[in-house]
């Protein structure tokens, strides 16, 4: 298990932080503990039941889709080279998106989804090799559609969802929405999940249990952490859903997918892991890999990606 890190030395990313205070300043003579960091092992390509991956899927919050164009995120989206590319806080009307990725040949099946109010804010996008049966966007709520957060594409043996879940925000102003929001969202899910198995990816604004955070102890009453956002993932699993990371890696600590620009928190590895592969129970024998690209700049969110035979 990770070791306590001292009370506050992190904040949860999102629409508009979570509160969490600087940590304090080290004792004069005492050294910084090493980090700990993650590496992510080798790629498994082949499912328990002997399968090969036929679908690569990768997800990132890319924190404001045109900084991260210029940040060269595109350079290593080609070289990962997943077969469906689903971001996040992309932050861009569909007018203002930049043309290196508008005209990328290689995903020539492009959706994008954005906040109706507020330009600049939340927003998702979904980049295809092979276009979907069918794309459908929200989740036919419009209190939550508004905001641009999920699109869902049907491809013929599963869904595909990626979402942009809302943060309970700075003094959990919208904890209340959010927790809202976590029932609706799955009882969207289980719908899909009755016509056809699916895959959710996305950045979920949850830390699940203690083992995906560095500093569990002091975020205890910060939005991604409260008792009511863990209990909505934790409903969401008992709903038939499975986290395709901890279903392979139960024990991995220090695997975490955002940390907050402030306080050196990357090079120092005190992060969170918000950013998941959640798959359908009847997904899982061809569920091969699921990796956690933390090498990979351009955010305060690093990408993650999914290796699965279907």
């Amino acid at each position: 298990m990770p070791k306590r890190a001292k009370k506050n030395e992190e904040a949860v990313d999102g629409e508009t932080g979570n509160g969490a205070e600087p940590a304090k300043k080290e004792k004069k003579g005492k050294e910084p503990e090493a980090p700990i960091l993650y590496e992510d092992p080798p790629d498994k390509t082949t499912s328990k039941d002997g399968r090969a991956a036929n679908m690569k899927i990768t997800s990132w919050n890319v924190d404001g889709l045109r900084a991260w164009v210029k940040k060269n995120g595109l350079d290593w989206v080609r070289k990962e080279d997943p077969d469906v590319l689903c971001l996040q806080e992309t932050k861009c009307a569909e007018k203002a998106l930049p043309s290196e990725i508008t005209d990328m040949p290689e995903y020539p099946h492009k959706y994008w989804a954005g906040s109706e109010d507020k330009e600049g804010y939340s927003g998702v996008a979904m980049l295809c090799k092979t276009e979907p049966l069918n794309v459908t966007y929200g989740i036919g709520k419009e209190e939550h559609d508004k905001e641009g957060r999920v699109i869902t594409a049907e491809f013929p043996s599963f869904f595909l969802v990626t979402a942009y879940v809302p943060n309970a925000s700075r003094g959990l102003v919208r904890l209340d929405y959010r927790k809202t929001w976590d029932v609706d969202f799955r009882a969207y899910l289980s719908g899909l999940d009755q016509r056809k198995p699916l895959v959710l990816c996305g950045d979920l604004n949850v830390a699940h249990q203690e083992i995906d955070l560095k500093n569990p102890k002091g975020n205890r009453k910060n939005a991604g952490f409260t008792p009511e956002e863990r209990e909505g993932f934790t409903k969401l699993l008992e709903a038939g859903f499975t986290d395709s990371f901890r279903e392979l890696y139960p024990e991995q600590a220090y695997a975490y997918t955002f940390w907050t620009y402030m306080m050196n928190s990357r090079a120092k590895n005190v992060g969170w892991r918000l950013d998941y592969f959640v798959l359908s129970s009847a997904l899982l024998p061809g569920l091969c890999d699921s990796k956690i690209r933390n090498t990979a700049m351009g955010s305060d969110h690093c990408p993650i990606t999914l290796y699965l035979a279907v």
